[in-house]
């Protein structure tokens, strides 16, 4: 008997941070999530979870935008449609509706807890199978103070929480970014990986002796030093950056990850299913890269719990995850709308083994927080 899906729901929900989280583009004082519920004929509900950063400072997608499409363009699509068939589900949607990988990304993720539910079987299983239970997280330092930030990272490396560190740079003048940088590493030593974000926000000509500066101090990994548009610029930074480059805005679909890859215009790749459609279609973008020789690093748009998980249940089934990943977004909020939160412990994120995303959201929490 076919199972279709009957009735899509989607909330905009606003989350508190622990604190102001400094970017190039853009300070969040909160975290917004668009939780999306995929009601099915079986009484099956699976949970999708859509979020982006600062609105539109980050990309073309907004939590309002990302609401409204799902609810007037995507649902439609999807409503009436065999539910446990989710590749005909997603290339329906890729053959009607154009870009929207975030909308698209917390609907796949919807759809792939309902069949883990149903079947009885984590999402993992559903991608291929885990090689893994638990992935190793990075913490992001974006006080932009110094000492907060090497204070922050000592607690972090007490509580055996975090031993990966990146930090966000690129709005400030370079000379302050590279003493910034270059004082927190040195404070760390090998205890910890350090690595910097630029989101973009140098030039060419910065980029070149700044990368320098930065491989030459023990920095690991240099984070879309440059614009995404400037592919000519990150094949010859690829090529002279004593630390390897990683491209990030500049994957913004499967697509973009082969054009990379066929230019040599990074040596790693950071996965994030936001920015390529979903879990199922970031194992896409992975597998060009191994293809290509090029290591992975498990990215993050920020999400909540549900979020992280859908990325998580993906990258357990990776064969190698160089670079880790920084799935951390749930340690950045003060509060939960799920029942049983994501559980860290020993530097890593733990990736439940139960049926679907391995979630239940937390109804009165969910109401409280949701915009009215």
């Amino acid at each position: 008997m076919t199972v279709d899906v009957r009735e899509i729901k989607t909330n905009i929900v606003d989350l508190p941070t622990i604190r102001p989280h400094k970017l190039a583009m853009h300070t969040m004082q909160k975290q917004t999530l668009v939780v999306i519920r995929v009601r099915c004929s079986d009484g099956i509900e699976g949970i999708g979870e859509s979020t982006t950063i600062g609105g539109l400072a980050y990309g073309n997608e907004s939590p309002e935008s990302i609401k409204q499409n799902i609810d007037s363009h995507l649902s439609p699509l999807l409503v009436g449609q065999d539910a446990a068939n989710i590749n005909a589900a997603m290339l329906r949607l890729d053959k009607a509706t154009k870009g929207n990988t975030f909308a698209k990304s917390g609907l796949e993720s919807a759809l792939l807890d309902a069949q883990g539910k149903r079947l009885g079987l984590p999402v993992s299983e559903l991608l291929g199978g885990r090689v893994r239970d638990s992935l190793e997280v990075a913490w992001t330092l974006a006080s932009g103070d110094t000492a907060k930030d090497i204070a922050e990272a000592e607690q972090m490396l007490d509580l055996r929480r975090h031993r990966i560190f990146k930090l966000k740079i690129g709005a400030n003048p370079v000379s302050q970014d590279l003493a910034h940088v270059i004082a927190i590493k040195k404070a760390l030593g090998e205890r910890a990986s350090v690595r910097v974000d630029v989101n973009q926000y140098w030039d060419e000509s910065q980029a070149i002796r700044a990368c320098l500066v930065l491989g030459d101090n023990g920095i690991d990994l240099i984070e879309q030093p440059i614009s995404r548009i400037n592919r000519a610029g990150q094949v010859r930074l690829n090529q002279r950056s004593p630390a390897p480059i990683m491209a990030d805005e500049s994957i913004e679909s499967v697509e973009d990850a082969f054009s990379l890859a066929a230019d040599g215009a990074a040596s790693i790749f950071a996965l994030k299913i936001a920015k390529n459609g979903g879990p199922r279609a970031v194992l896409r973008t992975a597998a060009i890269a191994e293809a290509a020789g090029i290591a992975l690093y498990g990215g993050t748009m920020l999400e909540g719990s549900i979020g992280t998980l859908a990325s998580a249940h993906a990258f357990v089934t990776l064969k190698q995850l160089t670079w880790g990943t920084e799935l951390f977004g749930p340690l950045l909020l003060t509060e939960e709308i799920v029942t049983e939160a994501p559980l860290y412990r020993d530097f890593a994120l733990q990736v439940p083994r139960t049926p679907g995303l391995g979630l239940t959201l937390d109804e009165e929490r969910l109401a409280f927080f949701a915009r009215k």
